[in-house]
């Protein structure tokens, strides 16, 4: 059973922490996509997680209906069946849902698998993330910012999720300050004022003592350090990966040495290497990839375009080759790269050759 069950899922973020690795995490939109994430994984013998945003969903499910709840699900279902041939644990998840869409998406999604689970099965989703970090501050009287009050009503959304969805052994990923650029509807702007794009440690220890009223409950947290979506030159990310060591350290000084957070990588497009593997000493143990993922399929299918013009149109009269025309020619190419980049986040995040599964 390749999709891992709620304590499969638990040991997979316990030995991430507990031996500095992550999970990439695949943004995927289709079959193809997923297919091209389970292939990569499998390759390097990594569990890995897989996730479908809402415009990916959306996208799933055709033009001609876009439902990103219907796309959701399909995609979902196919990883299910899919994964079982593999012999990997995967972790099937959903990016970015935003306050204004968690009755649309995320709330019918849940339903889905608690409709499951009450009929003797397995939820559908392993875990959904809950994106409140654009919620702003109140104004006082005065037209001052209430500091903090966008964060309790961030939070305020977050635990109810997370109580109810525990119960049928789900996890949510919340997030707290912004994720500058802009990616698939996800929150920020390229105009986020730097203050917002890092997490203070306050801001974690409230997000901690929170999330932890749901007693026994697992969850992972989106803290912010400068990472920003989309794709960027090297050097014109400026990360300080140190937010996320301060933040768990004021964990363990307030909470007790066993409090800490899983934490999730957003943004990591421009990134250098040692950026990334030093995040993962603070307790990163997931890593979204998604730009970088959408680069490598979409370059293969150029690539095969540019190199086999004449085969692919029917230029000038002549009918062109059929078998450089059929979708499957490139398509196949496309989910080839994919995969192979897929691998390469496997080595970056020290996941190769650590899969959790016995055969």
């Amino acid at each position: 059973m390749p999709v891992a069950d709620y304590e499969q899922y638990c040991q997979m973020l316990d030995s991430a922490q507990q031996n500095h690795y992550a999970y990439p995490a695949a943004n995927v939109t289709s079959e193809i996509t997923a297919n091209a994430a389970l292939w990569g994984f499998a390759q390097q013998q990594s569990d890995g997680m897989i996730q479908v945003s809402t415009g990916g969903g959306e996208f799933a499910s055709g033009q001609g209906i876009k439902d990103a709840v219907l796309g959701a699900i399909s995609i979902a279902e196919h990883i299910h069946r899919a994964a079982e041939r593999y012999n990997i644990f995967v972790v099937i998840h959903t990016d970015h849902c935003m306050p204004e869409k968690l009755e649309s998406f995320f709330v019918p999604l849940v339903e889905e698998s608690e409709r499951r689970v009450a009929a003797g099965g397995v939820p559908l989703f392993n875990s959904h993330m809950f994106d409140g970090s654009g919620i702003e501050d109140d104004k006082d009287e005065n037209g001052k910012h209430i500091i903090g009050s966008g964060l309790k009503k961030n939070m305020d959304l977050a635990v109810p999720l997370l109580e109810r969805m525990s119960k049928i052994g789900q996890m949510i990923e919340v997030e707290a300050g912004v994720v500058g650029g802009e990616e698939d509807g996800a929150a920020g702007s390229d105009d986020t004022p730097s203050e917002k794009l890092y997490t203070t440690p306050e801001d974690m220890a409230y997000v901690y003592k929170r999330l932890g009223e749901v007693e026994g409950a697992r969850y992972m947290f989106a803290a912010t350090f400068g990472n920003v979506h989309g794709n960027y030159k090297p050097g014109v990310v400026k990360l300080q990966p140190g937010i996320l060591r301060d933040g768990q350290a004021r964990l363990k000084q307030e909470f007790g040495e066993k409090a800490h957070f899983d934490l999730v990588f957003h943004g990591g497009s421009g990134s250098s290497l040692d950026e990334i593997q030093e995040t993962l000493n603070y307790g990163v143990v997931k890593m979204n990839v998604d730009t970088d993922m959408q680069y490598s399929f979409s370059r293969a299918v150029a690539d095969h375009f540019f190199s086999n013009y004449s085969g692919v149109l029917k230029v000038d009269g002549e009918v062109g080759n059929k078998k450089l025309y059929d979708p499957r020619a490139y398509l196949k190419l496309a989910e080839a790269a994919m995969a192979d980049r897929t691998k390469e986040a496997c080595d970056a995040l020290k996941s190769t050759g650590k899969t959790l599964f016995k055969a």
